[in-house]
């Protein structure tokens, strides 16, 4: 496998497709729009709710943290998640400056 070249990048450009990569898989898709619907932390109600097992559950759940998109509060034995809203709308913002750039003038664009 070939060695990434994200020095060859803008940091925005390597922000931007680190970010859609947490986006990549169907069950962070499937987890963040359970802690957007609910709006509030969750924390075990993933399992029941997804119907995934636990140990897959905390694999997605560990990628959407290492981009900072959620975080996590100990209450007990319990680990309780929430979308971290700062980065949200920074994430958020890369994706709409990306797609602000496409002019729908039906001019040139294949």
């Amino acid at each position: 496998m070939g060695v990434t070249r994200t020095d060859l990048f803008t940091d925005k450009e390597n922000d931007l497709a680190f970010a859609a990569k947490a986006f990549a898989h169907p069950a962070r898709v499937a987890i963040l729009n359970c802690l957007l619907n609910t709006n509030t932390c969750i924390n075990g109600d993933l399992v029941q709710e997804l119907g995934l097992a636990q140990a897959t559950i905390s694999q997605h759940l560990r990628e959407l943290k290492e981009i900072d998109l959620i975080h996590g509060s100990i209450e007990g034995s319990r680990v309780n998640y929430c979308i971290n809203l700062k980065r949200w709308q920074e994430v958020q913002s890369l994706f709409n400056t990306m797609f602000d750039q496409y002019a729908d003038t039906k001019s040139g664009y294949c």
